[in-house]
């Protein structure tokens, strides 16, 4: 096979959605640790919230529906159902922990990251780091903190993303149990200048910020008396000028955190069970310096709450500046001036404690009204604030250990509750009790009087349908997607990622028409995403599917697969991000994948995405081997996005296989360093095979031989075969390539790349 003609593919770890059956709803006799797919329910029959109660700071699971009370509005409310759910994590071996080969040396290849099946995905927790809210030292001591918790305090069963307030749609962005995912992510943390926050966590006083008098006189709690006109009110008049533009710009940055937050909790509601968010960051305020309440902050707090406590969110808040010193040091400016009790400038080039004391307790107030919207979104989502501690990671052990489970309580709510009458969405406060001594419980505060189902958006229109599904952080199945993102190099053309995009073909609606004519039409929109959240390429057309006999059967059972082709210009991380819809139903699914663009000019060693198809994989009706199902991912722009329906359930879209089957594979070696003498590549390779993410197979260490025409290139195609066993239990595998350089520097000596297959 040519060089040239061999496509590099890829593999990675995407999204995990998790998709459960519908659970009976849980009966006051009833107890478990099946975590159902809905905590919070409001419905006009049922209204169930989740409560977690401690004792000296120590959950407490032993309880019984008699021990509870529950009220709306003040008034009791009869328990109908009760349970108590637990989500601790299991062992490694329960969870499907890796379980590589032991590594000799540091530089031993690594397994394949964690791939979760839906039932083993135990905690869904997002990590939010505030970096619009954030200092340039918080940032560093939050980024030690996340590193500190993938790699002592993440479990097997764990599903965690990494999401950064001011960089929109990442491609690092997404809930995975790769943690080398996250540590892609956790690097890329920066702080933002064009934050809310400063340098430094509590800013010093500075001369020019000193003379708001009319704050000073409140604190001091006495009248203002404008003193004379000088340098020193003048001066003040600037400050008053500064402080008001920096809080409307506080105003908006904060609105933004929360606009962030508000995106992920809408992501969160599709998926089931309980699910938590930890948002990091330095301040977030509900109150404007003249203590007023900021109204559109309030506001939206409340909006985001209401909505995280319908999506089963609890939201933690960790206060990322620790304990600071709020004390007086040599970074402050201290003005020379005295004033008396009731804030009058007595007299210049002296400075008197009664100022000293009216400018400490400014400095107090500022601190604890920034803490203020933290807490309160906390506290209404059932979740806790962390402040005044300096190990942000301590603080995100509080939280996981939160996470070992909880009660659900729910009661038949009254005909007022939602007010068909009149439809006002009127505020209810929901009080949980635990009787006992020492028992503390922590709920959500309450509910606007509006069903789950009147408060999920009508998206009528295409535009709309599509919109939704392509910027939601997960993937939906209303249409049954497969993606398949893998890199690729050419030397003359560079780096790009090709898409194979199988849709399931009974997820589609096929009306019949004329002469045995069976008509679908699809809309397909692909956006391609960098690390920053920024549009690297946008793509969307109609496609209209018309097939008849055995085509149609054919597209029924084996489903449509198209490919897309995008050019990659840079190194970095990217995720595209697909959404299908089917017009007739207006059933809508997306997926979404990330992949990893090497930067080939460190002339390093790198392997490109990897091809796996069986033998059974036909084009054409026709039984086309290893090259012909190469030659069928190697179209070109014309052909992009052409459908077809052919057996692809053995092609490299789907790759499902049985047991017997024989498995072609290939990608191609980048770099590879040539000997000096010989002028020859020394390259040895090794599969492995991983199920349940164990490792299953090795093969032997062998020498990895180029052609004729590759003897003198750094860039090497690979290609062989592997036979599945006839007796080869289903379920998910995992093939992984390791090729060796010999020649390289024993840092970047090992390449690994793998990708997954089905055996049923």
């Amino acid at each position: 096979m040519k060089k040239q003609s061999f496509l590099a593919l890829i593999v990675v770890l995407s999204i995990l959605t998790p998709a459960l059956g519908q659970q009976p709803t849980p009966s006051i006799q009833q107890t478990g640790t099946t975590e159902p797919e809905d905590v919070v329910r409001i419905t006009a029959n049922l209204v169930q919230v989740d409560a977690v109660v401690t004792k000296n700071g120590k959950q407490v699971t032993d309880l019984h529906p008699e021990d509870f009370e529950i009220y709306e509005d003040g008034r009791p409310q009869k328990i109908t159902n009760f349970s108590y759910v637990s989500i601790a994590p299991t062992t490694g071996a329960e969870a499907g922990s890796a379980a590589a080969a032991p590594a000799k040396d540091k530089y031993a290849p690594p397994a394949p990251p964690v791939h979760l099946r839906p039932e083993q995905v135990r905690r869904t927790i997002a990590l939010v780091v505030d970096d619009l809210g954030l200092s340039f030292e918080s940032t560093h001591f939050v980024r030690r903190s996340l590193r500190k918790f993938v790699d002592e305090q993440m479990q097997p069963g764990d599903l965690v993303a990494i999401v950064r307030t001011g960089s929109g749609v990442g491609a690092l962005q997404q809930f995975t149990s790769d943690k080398q995912l996250l540590y892609a992510a956790i690097d890329r943390l920066q702080w933002n200048v064009q934050g809310r926050a400063g340098t430094s966590a509590f800013a010093p006083l500075e001369d020019d910020i000193l003379f708001d008098y009319k704050n000073r006189a409140q604190v001091s709690g006495g009248s203002f008396v404008a003193p004379p006109v000088n340098h020193y009110t003048r001066d003040m008049t600037e400050t008053n000028m500064r402080e008001a533009e920096q809080s409307f710009r506080d105003e908006i940055f904060s609105l933004g955190t929360l606009g962030a937050l508000n995106f992920i909790v809408r992501g969160l509601r599709e998926l089931p069970g309980r699910k938590s968010v930890v948002l990091v960051s330095d301040s977030l305020e509900l109150f404007s310096p003249d203590g007023k309440s900021n109204y559109r902050t309030l506001e939206s707090i409340r909006r985001l709450t209401d909505l995280a406590n319908r999506a089963s969110v609890v939201i933690y808040t960790i206060d990322a500046r620790g304990l600071p010193g709020l004390n007086f040091s040599s970074a402050d400016t201290i003005p020379e001036m005295t004033v008396d009790d009731n804030g009058r400038v007595l007299a210049n080039g002296v400075t008197n404690g009664r100022l000293l004391n009216v400018l400490q307790a400014q400095r107090d107030q500022r601190f604890i009204d920034s803490q203020s919207g933290l807490n309160y979104l906390a506290q209404q989502t059932g979740g806790f604030f962390v402040r005044g501690n300096n190990d942000i990671g301590q603080g995100i052990r509080r939280v996981l250990d939160d996470q070992k489970g909880y009660y659900l309580i729910g009661y038949r709510p009254d005909d007022s509750t939602f007010d068909p009458v009149t439809g006002r969405r009127q505020f209810h406060h929901i009080t949980v009790k635990a009787k006992g001594p020492g028992l503390n419980v922590r709920t959500r505060t309450g509910f606007y009087g509006i069903t789950n189902e009147q408060a999920r958006p009508a998206r009528r229109t295409r535009d709309e349908q599509l919109l939704a599904a392509i910027t939601s952080p997960f993937a939906s199945g209303d249409v049954n997607l497969r993606l398949t993102s893998l890199f690729g190099n050419d030397p003359r053309a560079g780096s790009f990622m090709r898409s194979l995009i199988h849709v399931d073909g009974h997820s589609l609606t096929f009306r019949e028409g004329q002469d045995g004519w069976h008509q679908a039409i699809l809309d397909v929109v692909a956006m391609t995403f960098g690390d920053e959240g920024l549009v690297i390429d946008e793509r969307s057309r109609t496609e209209t599917v018309r097939v008849r006999g055995d085509e149609y059967r054919d597209a029924l059972q084996n489903g449509l697969t198209f490919g897309l082709n995008v050019p990659i210009r840079k190194p970095g991380a990217y995720q595209l991000r697909i959404a299908v819809r089917d017009a007739a139903s207006e059933r809508v699914g997306s997926a979404n994948q990330f992949i990893e663009v090497p930067n080939l000019g460190k002339n390093r060693l790198t392997l490109s995405g990897m091809y796996v198809a069986s033998r059974e994989f036909r084009t054409g009706g026709h039984d086309a081997g290893s090259a012909a199902s190469s030659a069928t991912l190697q179209k070109t722009s014309a052909e992009e996005g052409q459908i077809s329906g052919y057996d692809a359930q053995a092609g490299p879209a789907v790759r499902r296989f049985r047991p017997g089957a024989t498995i072609d594979y290939g990608f191609e070696i980048y770099n590879a360093r040539l000997d000096g003498a010989t002028r020859r590549p020394q390259l040895q390779m090794q599969m492995r095979l991983f199920r349940d993410n164990k490792q299953v197979y090795a093969g032997e260490m062998t020498p990895l031989e180029p052609g004729a025409v590759q003897s003198e290139s750094k860039r090497l195609a690979a290609i062989g075969h592997l036979q599945l066993g006839t007796n080869m239990a289903p379920g998910e595998y995992v093939l992984q390539a390791i090729v060796f350089d010999t020649l390289a520097k024993e840092k970047y000596r090992v390449a690994t790349q793998w990708i997954d297959f089905e055996v049923r």
